[in-house]
């Protein structure tokens, strides 16, 4: 067997290489990346791991193979409470063992284990049986709302920062507004959604009964304030124009290409027309929640 302490090393890479493999634990011994680390097959599997009084080397082998699988799933359960109620304990660890094989884990974190599961889900789908928004759909709504949770919570926050106040912009000269560049805070993400998925996942989260909602587009906000992530449902026009700002249009391009926008669709019309009225209870609201770490004044 081998067991020197200078090859412990050796060992471990062989053994993540064969307990990790989508195919199982034979094909993974004899996987090119496993015999790179140690040169045998799996009829020679003795040589590394000894046989027990119940189980051969590769039963053995497997019990850590399944226990890998099965804490993999019990992760993204976790990431994905939402989903894993809505399809089931059977199904959701079906779908997360076909993921695993197609984006194994290549990350020392488990944060970034489900970056891919939206994507997978969306690859994945049968075909569509109807013109609308559909089950599927609903998934991988929910997959991203739930990702997106993820990416805010752990990614760069404001707790520390200081953010810009109503006061900051009531200071801006009323002829210098149309000049105004904000900087938007880092956690902020937007997500245009076919379901309002965040009712469903927070229905879960709380513990209440949750059932697939109508399709409806959803536009959100989302962003982390006080280490907690919050979501905010917008309209289409101060969804527009949020975005706008942070692509770091200045406030008067940012109305601009909102009213270009709704010129080119007749169905928001009737949202415009109070537009200068919602503008300072918008941006009320988008100071207390944190949007804006600061701004300044376009000179060009």
């Amino acid at each position: 067997m081998i067991s020197t302490a200078s090859q412990l090393g050796q060992i471990q890479r062989w053994m993540q290489t064969v307990i990790t493999h989508p195919d199982g634990i034979a094909a993974g011994i004899d996987s090119p990346a496993a015999r790179q680390s140690i040169d045998i097959t799996a009829a020679d599997v003795e040589r590394v791991i000894s046989r027990s009084r119940a189980l051969d080397s590769v039963q053995r082998l497997q019990v850590y193979g399944n226990a890998y699988y099965t804490r993999l799933i019990d992760c993204l359960a976790v990431e994905f409470p939402a989903v894993h109620s809505a399809v089931g304990e059977d199904a959701f660890g079906g779908f997360v063992f076909g993921y695993l094989q197609q984006y194994p884990s290549t990350s020392y974190t488990l944060s970034e284990l489900g970056a891919g599961f939206p994507q997978y889900l969306e690859e994945s789908r049968p075909p569509r049986t109807d013109d609308g928004p559909d089950w599927v759909d609903f998934l991988v709504d929910l997959s991203n709302l739930e990702r997106t949770y993820s990416d805010v919570f752990d990614g760069p926050g404001e707790e520390r920062e200081q953010l810009l106040t109503a006061d900051d912009l009531r200071a801006v000269p009323s002829d210098r507004w149309g000049d105004v560049r904000l900087r938007t805070a880092r956690s902020l993400r937007f997500l245009e959604l076919r379901f309002p998925v965040h009712e469903f996942a927070t229905a879960v989260r709380r513990g209440k009964a949750a059932t697939m909602p109508e399709a409806t587009t959803t536009r959100l906000a989302i962003s982390r304030r006080d280490y907690i992530v919050r979501r905010r449902p917008l309209s289409p026009l101060p969804y527009l124009l949020l975005q706008q700002l942070q692509q770091g249009k200045t406030l008067g391009a940012a109305i601009e290409a909102v009213v270009a926008a709704d010129e080119a669709d007749e169905a928001d019309e009737a949202d415009m027309s109070p537009l200068a009225d919602h503008l300072r209870e918008w941006f009320r609201l988008w100071t207390h929640e944190g949007y804006f770490l600061g701004l300044e004044l376009d000179t060009e």
